[in-house]
């Protein structure tokens, strides 16, 4: 994660609020991914749904990611964790790459921390965007 500034929406940021104060119940409460989310949120522009750019990652976004090592492109969907599923390609905002790529627009890179190292990404094309389909409440 980096100091560039990222864009969330009123509604993902409601919603990404409530996941964190519900996870201080659970076993979750002192995890560095909950941690890791209230930093980025802090730092957010907010924005209304209807005038996020149709170029920024929001939640339940398809993007396409491209390695910067490797030129290998990825395509997942940043989801809540309750609908997390690796096996069709959906990650969870909790988990380190879907909250490192929250509010990130097309062109820009970013990394996050891996067991070997520091793996750096780059938005390709957003797929899917809820808010650009006029979905401002998904």
């Amino acid at each position: 994660m980096s100091g560039k500034p990222i864009h969330i929406t009123a509604f993902d940021l409601e919603r990404l609020q409530k996941l964190i104060l519900d996870a201080q119940s659970t076993e979750y409460r002192k995890s560095e991914y909950l941690e890791n989310l209230r930093t980025e949120l802090n730092r957010a522009i907010i924005v209304k749904p209807q005038e996020i750019p149709p170029t920024v990652v929001t939640m339940n976004s398809t993007i396409e990611l491209v390695d910067m090592d490797t030129s290998e492109e990825e395509v997942y969907t940043l989801v809540f964790p309750e609908n997390a599923d690796i096996s069709k390609g959906k990650i969870s905002i909790l988990a380190p790459i879907g909250t490192a790529m929250l509010g990130y627009e097309i062109g820009d890179v970013f990394e996050w921390d891996v067991p070997a190292g520091k793996r750096r990404l780059r938005v390709g094309r957003i797929i899917y965007q809820p808010e650009a389909s006029g979905n401002f409440d998904l």
